[in-house]
């Protein structure tokens, strides 16, 4: 210290003086680190100054300062040895303490045990609490977020009341019926109306997952919110069947006529009858093409294989949704039945493209545009669990997805809540099926239009937006998102003017004041995603960290070095290099540091792995 600022620096860090064993190095470390409080030089003349002449006398006199340097190789190994003291200095704190639990040992066997358990106690908290000395607080890994409340005055008026009435009622979170409100939204546009922003157009489906705990009524909000989608399914397949029969009787009469023709074309002898009968047998045959029995209207599955909703979505004209308030669609597109994962589905789905599907002994199913909505219920840990298969982050599935992490209610809940009007049930019910039916019967799908002033805003939603996917900003390890997003708000803008519209006269611009609500609600499901993110862990550097932190806590690893980690933590991390960016995080949050490297002795050799030091309260 006497040799280098930087040392005192150093020192200082680790020590606070009380380490030494001899007083006098105490007293001259008190002194240097006085003289470094004002700016001053520490070298030993000052430092001689500084004691004076009565405790320099006591310390050793001023030929001793210079013996201390002389014996010094260097003084930029000061941080190692102030570590290398400190860790002596805490093996004499346990020898001490051993020493002195042992005379407690020899008094309670003479017979004297007053407290002696508490005694005991005491003396090993002393020595194993954690001292943080020279630790700045750790930075959390988990960013710590108020998250906002789904913004139901943004939905349409019929929509919104029914959604506050029902989250009051089932004390439950208004995010839940929120986010469910746009998802039945969806199921009545998908794929029946797209919306052109300039330059580029999104089809009106959606995926929307919410995550709570169990407990919280998922339920029974859902069933609420999907009743009349049931109902409207119903009606249409009341209204198809006679349809569906007609159909089904003219088919059975053209396989009759067909079958008719040909046996009197197998027992014709003249050549020009059996012909007559065969081109009977043809028309007939062409005529069964003609006449595919429609399937009946469906409108949503609770739960589907990827080929079952590929299937169900060539039948329905490729319009499909699947609502469930639990999360069984991620574990099978991950391969629970199948053993790979499989959800081509709903990324084509999504998007509003085509398909074609070829399988061994079926026949070809083509889809001219496919439309999944999904909106989801489901636990916490579902969503955590995404990160399992690789591929929903690889291949786009993450990205597509609008996320809600309400929190729960459970512990403050009203045991007597103000019940839904009927008034108010029964315009929902009645608006969302007369909306549902109106555009199932459309025979081609409708282009909504944005005024000038809400173009305007769009592209102003493109321009706020696009720097904060850059490295550092706040999206920037989210890019398929936050990429996402601004086609997600042209989408909700889509579904809010058509809820407005309902009676049909949709065919008018949409406003730059709906586009503010969709913007608003956009805002809310951008904060949800991050949490949601953070959640899955889909920032790899930071779920690295979290795992490392997670084990130091876990066994008390006050040292280490990456080796270790990688034997303790196969097969997340198969090779030191897996470690580096994990480490490198947690060492920029100050839960970990690096340990200085002893000095190295004369002549070649191989350098000591780099040993971490971690925060001594991360156990706790």
């Amino acid at each position: 210290m006497m040799l280098s600022a930087q040392a005192v620096a150093d020192a200082r860090d680790v020590l606070d003086g009380t380490e030494f064993y001899r007083p006098a190095h105490q007293v001259i470390w008190q002194a240097i680190c006085d003289l470094a409080d004002r700016g001053d030089p520490c070298e030993p003349t000052a430092v001689a100054a500084e004691l004076g002449p009565r405790r320099l006398s006591k310390v050793g006199g001023g030929p001793y300062l210079h013996t201390l340097i002389q014996d010094t190789v260097s003084s930029t190994q000061a941080a190692y040895y102030a570590h290398r003291l400190a860790d002596l200095a805490y093996a004499r704190t346990v020898a001490t303490t051993g020493i002195r639990l042992t005379q407690l040992g020899h008094q309670a066997a003479d017979g004297d045990t007053t407290d002696l358990r508490g005694t005991v106690t005491a003396a090993v908290q002393e020595i194993t609490a954690p001292d943080a000395r020279g630790w700045p607080t750790p930075t959390p890994l988990e960013a710590a977020r108020v998250l906002p409340t789904f913004p139901l005055p943004m939905l349409p008026d019929w929509l919104a009341e029914y959604a506050a009435r029902l989250a009051e009622q089932t004390q439950t979170p208004p995010d839940l019926a929120g986010c469910l409100a746009l998802a039945v939204l969806a199921v009545a546009a998908g794929g029946k109306v797209w919306v052109q922003a300039r330059g580029w157009r999104e089809p009106t489906n959606i995926f929307t997952v919410i995550a709570l705990g169990p407990g919280n009524r998922k339920s029974e909000v859902f069933a609420a919110m999907t009743g009349p989608i049931r109902a409207a399914e119903a009606m249409l397949r009341e209204q198809a069947q006679p349809y569906i029969t007609d159909i089904a009787m003219q088919r059975r009469v053209a396989e009759a006529d067909m079958e008719k023709a040909e046996k009197a074309a197998i027992n014709a002898i003249d050549a020009i009858v059996r012909e007559q009968h065969l081109a009977d047998a043809r028309i007939a045959a062409e005529r069964l093409q003609e006449l595919q029995v429609p399937a009946e209207p469906r409108l949503f599955s609770d739960d589907a294989t990827p080929e079952i909703l590929t299937s169900q979505l060539a039948q329905q004209g490729g319009r499909m949704a699947v609502l469930s308030p639990e999360g069984e669609i991620f574990s099978i597109a991950a391969g629970r039945y199948s053993g790979a994962p499989n959800f081509a589905v709903l990324k084509h789905g999504h998007a509003g493209e085509g398909m074609r599907i070829d399988r061994v002994g079926r026949p070809s199913e083509i889809i001219e545009s496919a439309h999944v909505t999904l909106g989801i219920c489901t636990q916490p840990d579902v969503l955590a669990g995404l990160a399992d298969t690789p591929q929903f982050r690889g291949q786009g599935l993450l990205g597509r997805i609008l996320y809600a992490v309400p929190a729960s209610l459970l512990g403050y809940r009203d045991a007597s809540p103000e019940l839904i009007p009927a008034h108010v049930a029964q315009t929902y019910a009645d608006t969302l099926t007369n909306l549902i039916t109106r555009l199932h019967d459309l025979d081609e799908p409708i282009s909504l239009n944005f005024s000038d002033s809400a173009i305007a805003a769009v592209q102003e939603l493109l321009r706020e937006t696009e720097p904060r996917y850059r490295p550092g900003n706040d999206l920037a390890h989210m890019p398929d998102w936050g990429g996402k997003y601004p086609g997600a708000v042209v989408r909700i803008a889509g579904l809010l003017h058509t809820a407005q519209h309902h009676h049909g006269t949709w065919a008018c611009p949409i406003t730059a004041e709906t586009f503010a609500c969709a913007r608003q609600i956009g805002d809310y499901f951008l904060a949800h995603a991050q949490a949601a993110y953070d959640l899955i862990g889909a920032d790899p550097d930071l779920a690295d960290a979290r795992a490392l932190r997670d084990w130091i806590a876990r066994t008390g690893a006050h040292r280490f070095t990456a080796s270790d980690a990688v034997q303790a933590l196969r097969p997340r991390f198969r090779k030191v290099a897996d470690l580096d960016q994990g480490l490198r995080v947690l060492e920029s949050h100050g839960w970990i540091r690096r340990l200085p490297t002893p000095p190295r002795a004369n002549g070649p050799g191989r350098s000591r792995a780099v040993v971490y030091e971690a925060y001594p309260e991360t156990a706790l």
